[in-house]
């Protein structure tokens, strides 16, 4: 028998079954908006125009980062992505977008058809808490490029808003405060900072406690905390407030996202006594004697996005993020100034 493609390192009988054991998890997050099934050339979303005035379409695209060698180490694949579509839907409602429907690609060095189902379960778990449809994606083996075992996970999201209702740095104002929506743990980045104090600083091991105290998560459990998803709470202050803007933080951290929706007229001011920071950042800064101005740049340090409203705003605001399942808190406010974002 002469050469095969299985034999040079690709599997398509693996990728068949993968595929099987994926529909069912696919077909869960399905809107009325879709149509056809998994095995199309591309997934179809009817886009119903009569819906929308003067509609506009938004487009994100992210990945998870070095946050998937965790997952590795680890060995658990069922949230990395709900995390991956947590970082795009996310970056959609900060324009005021609805997210719509969402594809995933993934691509490993050998496919292993129970890691490729965990995969695509969390990122489908993730739509299904987005409330948009995971309508296609697409999985390849990269033998020679990728080490068994190896993996990256990217993802593609579309929302639609009324052009008249997209959030721009103009509607923001002096006097307008800054509404923070808490985030348990690192989410998806500066995980290769993170990874390097933990591992290589500090010398602990993926099972060991992550901080010495009694209860303290593993190491492994608290890198994988998995990202909250913030569009749906958004999409609801959206539908009951003024909103002038949102920022995901993200990489950056809030300096380096927040300035990015106020405009180049004003400042913001936070409060960094507002909010208490989850415990693995004290951690983090421990280990590595980490300026406090790097970990600001780097982290979340707990406020995973920021809603920028009028002060009148504020007390209705929070209830409608509490009803959503969040305590957002006022951390600071909008100032005149030059587009600068300073801790008071």
């Amino acid at each position: 028998m002469g050469e095969t493609y299985e034999a040079s390192g690709v599997s398509i009988d693996a990728g068949d079954q993968a595929v099987r054991a994926i529909k069912d998890k696919v077909r869960s997050t399905y809107r009325p908006e879709v149509l056809g099934d998994i095995g199309g050339f591309g997934g179809l979303f009817r886009f119903d125009p009569s819906k929308y005035r003067d509609p506009v379409l938004v487009s994100s695209t992210d990945g998870v980062g070095t946050k998937a060698q965790v997952a590795t180490s680890v060995g658990r694949f069922d949230t990395i992505g709900l995390d991956l579509v947590a970082m795009c839907v996310d970056d959609l409602v900060c324009q005021g977008a609805e997210p719509l429907f969402f594809l995933d690609y993934i691509s490993v060095g050998k496919l292993d058809p129970d890691h490729a189902a965990q995969l695509v379960g969390g990122v489908a778990e993730g739509c299904r808490q987005a409330g948009c449809a995971l309508i296609g994606g697409e999985m390849a083996e990269h033998p020679g490029i990728m080490a068994p075992g190896e993996f990256d996970l990217v993802g593609f999201a579309v929302g639609v808003v009324e052009r008249d209702r997209l959030l721009t740095p103009e509607l923001v104002g002096p006097g307008d405060v800054l509404l923070g929506i808490p985030s348990p743990g690192i989410r998806s980045n500066g995980y290769s900072l993170a990874r390097r104090l933990m591992f290589d600083v500090a010398g602990r091991s993926i099972d060991d406690p992550a901080w010495d105290e009694p209860g303290a998560p593993s190491v492994g459990d608290e890198l994988l905390l998995p990202s909250v998803i913030y569009a749906p709470a958004i999409m609801a202050l959206l539908d009951a407030v003024e909103v002038h803007a949102v920022a995901h933080i993200t990489g950056g951290g809030i300096p380096g996202n927040l300035n990015r929706v106020i405009g180049d007229r004003f400042d913001a001011v936070v409060d960094p006594n507002s909010w208490e920071r989850p415990r693995i950042f004290a951690e983090l800064q421990r280990i590595g004697d980490v300026d406090e101005a790097e970990m600001r740049k780097v982290f979340n340090l707990g406020i995973g996005m920021v809603a920028v409203v009028p002060a009148d705003a504020a007390t209705q605001s929070i209830k409608v993020l509490e009803g959503a399942g969040h305590r957002a808190r006022v951390i600071g406010e909008i100032t005149s100034g030059t587009g600068q974002v300073n801790f008071a």
